[in-house]
């Protein structure tokens, strides 16, 4: 959808960038700890400054203001606790405040670093003093509290005050396995262990680390939803996006300084071989028939999972060592050929429900739909069987059609998004024809994006449901479907993402002659992960808005629901309007568009009904009662470190927990829990599903119904 010509200009920038002189390679000081980046991430961080201030939507200039607000998200990033930095280091670190944006520009990144190696040497400081701690007696009937959230306090003014913090987390700690009933050895032991690992874990930070998280600091302080991504995470976010991948199919974790198999996808390669086993752990990764075997063992998980990973056909090999055999053990030499393996977990799923209105039965054929997603490089290659959210809907709602269902409701809770291809073709399976969304880009050219379709594949009625986390594409077609007057929105407010963001893939902009060079100095450096496809990392650039064919914004201010339901999400922590660097909501001109319906005859009265089921709702009042509880607890910043009162206090909770939990179970027809049981984890989720298909019954049941809909 997005112009040729405009694209074309962004990467005539880029590769202008990168015939600029660089800066010479940095090297690991011999024999120090520090960490320091490298030639490949200054060229990437001047590649990222120009698309960004040349591009974006937002036309934000590097200067001193947007250097001071870089600043502060990185030392967040880094410190958010004010746990690990002292007020020295503040002050040390302020007199790069107001330089940051010529480092940007200039492709210096040593200061950012040096910010970075003093973190790191605090935090290992820290752990390490911590496992020194648990050689000292721990006396626990002192009246002591731990401020566990520091986030508003000072940084720590001293060594002293922060050993005390530290001795006090320690403790913390160390009395939350207390209260296991495991014996005080038996904790300390336990807690070294996790402290140790953590301490490694720490030690196994690369410049990718570093230089991620300053960038974050600076694109974020662009705005929210212009991202870079190191190419591992480059990789990961197209997983996600396309629900799928190629490789092995099995879950990998990083157990003991050994990666291990978690879980194996079926139907997969490692499934069909019948030779790889849950909790077997890699020792080595050969590629091909002859490739040497590159052992692995404490190796960072996403390096590990980009040698493990490659192109569909290709072969790899794997040294594996089963659970419990670890010292003894002999290792066994696989070969898998890697496909194409489709995430179906995630996928767009369904239910059906059956409600009793008065004797009369009806059948809610409810969809969830996790994102929008599409496989990208199928759909561009022509393959006809590519993985999409619409084909999955339209396959579900033609099964929903034979089982003879009386309304749909489409559940979009916690869809952040995705293509935007999909939002106009799944809106397209419930209108005939018409305009979906409204684009303006940088030079405030607007574009109007239609489904062009007349097939409809739902003619029914029809609800969606939203809540805060319901984003971007979420939004679209919510927005779509509610100003055609298709189908009623239930749920709250959702969460105001209404930008448009390209993904430039790094590695076709970089001048080739720079590229060359930069390889070949990182392939011999550990760093990057050999396996990635992608060398440079990607850009997702901002560069336009999105607007409801009614003409207003969905940034900032997101969907209005036709009726609300109270949110589980925090409204004040959640949100594009929580967000600093977001652009605002405003208005453009609406597009031509016929209504297919209108709900404003009867939305008083399906109100009016919600309303009081609700007010006669034992479930909604322990709903309304667990957010006021979330919002209490969220505003404690200490807790207890006396063994007794923290006993009480959680026993205490337990029990109210128990006897709330069970009086709404019993409300709903469902088992008691037992004491210890948590209630599951979709458990209001579910009631609030179960109640936005009760109000698509009301409204088929209405005697009016069939004025709101036109045929």
């Amino acid at each position: 959808m997005f112009k040729k010509l405009y694209l074309v200009a962004i990467m005539a920038a880029a590769l202008a960038c990168n015939a600029a002189p660089s800066k010479p390679v940095h090297i690991r000081k011999a024999g120090g700890t520090d960490l320091v980046p490298d030639e490949q991430q200054s060229v990437v961080c001047r590649q990222v400054a120009t698309l960004v201030t040349g591009y974006n939507y937002k036309k934000v200039p590097l200067n001193d203001s947007i250097s001071t607000i870089i600043y502060n998200h990185y030392l967040k990033k880094l410190d958010e606790n004010h746990s690990y930095l002292l007020a020295s280091d503040i002050k040390d670190f302020d007199k790069y405040k107001l330089v940051f944006d010529d480092d940007i520009k200039a492709g210096n990144l040593d200061n950012a670093f040096y910010i970075f190696n003093v973190f790191q040497k605090r935090y290992n400081e820290y752990v390490t003093f911590s496992i020194a701690q648990l050689s000292k007696d721990f006396d626990f009937t002192k009246n002591e509290t731990f401020t566990y959230d520091r986030d508003s306090l000072p940084y720590p003014a001293n060594e002293d005050e922060i050993h005390t913090l530290w001795a006090q987390r320690v403790k913390y700690d160390l009395l939350n396995l207390q209260l296991t009933g495991k014996t005080l050895a038996a904790n300390k032991e336990t807690l070294k262990k996790r402290y140790t690992n953590i301490l490694s874990q720490s030690n196994k930070l690369s410049n990718q680390d570093v230089f991620q998280a300053f960038m974050d600091a600076f694109t974020e302080a662009i705005d929210p939803h212009t991202n870079y991504f190191n190419p591992s995470n480059a990789a990961n976010f197209n997983i996600d996006m396309s629900r799928s991948l190629e490789g092995i199919g099995a879950t990998l974790a990083s157990e003991s300084e050994y990666v291990t198999i978690k879980s194996i996808v079926p139907g997969g390669p490692a499934d069909k071989s019948k030779l790889v086993n849950i909790d077997d752990r890699i020792i080595g990764v050969a590629q091909g028939k002859t490739g040497a075997f590159q052992d692995i063992v404490g190796w960072r998980i996403e390096n590990a999972i980009a040698l493990i990973r490659g192109s569909k056909g290709t072969l790899v090999r794997l040294q594996l060592l089963s659970k419990g055999n670890t010292a003894t053990g002999k290792l066994r030499t696989i070969e898998l050929t890697r496909e194409k393996i489709i995430l179906k977990d995630i996928s767009a799923k369904k239910e059906i429900r059956t409600y009793n209105n008065n004797g009369k039965i009806t059948k809610i054929g409810i969809i969830s739909i996790p994102a929008f997603y599409l496989d990208f490089n199928d759909y561009k290659a022509g393959n006809p069987n590519y993985k999409s959210t619409t084909r999955d809907v339209r396959l579900i709602i033609d099964t929903l059609k034979r089982e003879n269902v009386d309304g749909v409701v489409i559940d979009l809770r916690e869809n952040g998004g995705g293509s935007l291809i999909e939002a106009i073709e799944l809106t397209g399976l419930f209108i005939k024809t018409g305009p979906v969304v409204q684009v303006r880009d940088a030079r405030n050219q607007v574009e109007v994006d239609p489904d062009e379709d007349p097939a409809i594949a739902y003619s029914g009625p029809l609800a969606i449901m939203v809540d805060r986390f319901s984003a971007s594409a979420s939004e679209i077609f919510s927005a779509a479907i509610q100003d055609y007057g298709r189908g009623l929105i239930v749920g709250t407010q959702t969460y105001g993402k209404g930008s448009v963001q390209n993904a430039i893939d790094l590695d076709k902009v970089i001048n080739p002659t720079i590229k060359d060079r930069l390889l070949s100095i990182a392939g011999k450096n550990k760093s990057v992960a050999t396996g990635s496809q992608n060398k440079f990392g990607q850009l997702n650039l901002t560069i336009a808005k999105f607007y409801r064919i009614s003409g207003g914004a969905t940034q900032h201010k997101g969907v209005i629901p036709d009726v609300s339901f109270p949110s589980v999400i925090p409204l004040d922590k959640y949100g594009e309007d929580t967000e600093p660097s977001a652009m605002p909501y405003d208005v453009i001109a609406k597009t031509d568009f016929t209504k297919a319906g209108d709900f404003t005859s009867v939305l008083p009265e399906l109100k009016k009904l919600h309303e009081q089921r609700m007010s006669n709702s034992d479930s909604y009042k322990y709903l309304l009662a667990d957010i006021a509880d979330a919002k209490k607890r969220d505003g404690e910043k200490t807790v207890t470190l006396n063994e007794a009162a923290l006993k009480q206090k959680r026993d205490d909770d337990e029990k109210l927990f128990l006897e709330k939990n069970n009086a709404r179970r019993t409300a709903m027809g469902l088992p008691a829990l037992k004491k210890g049981q948590t209630k599951p984890k979709n458990e209001d989720l579910d009631f609030l599903k179960k109640e936005a298909g009760q109000i698509l019954t009301d409204y088929i049941t209405m005697d009016n119904k069939m004025s709101v809909i036109k045929k």
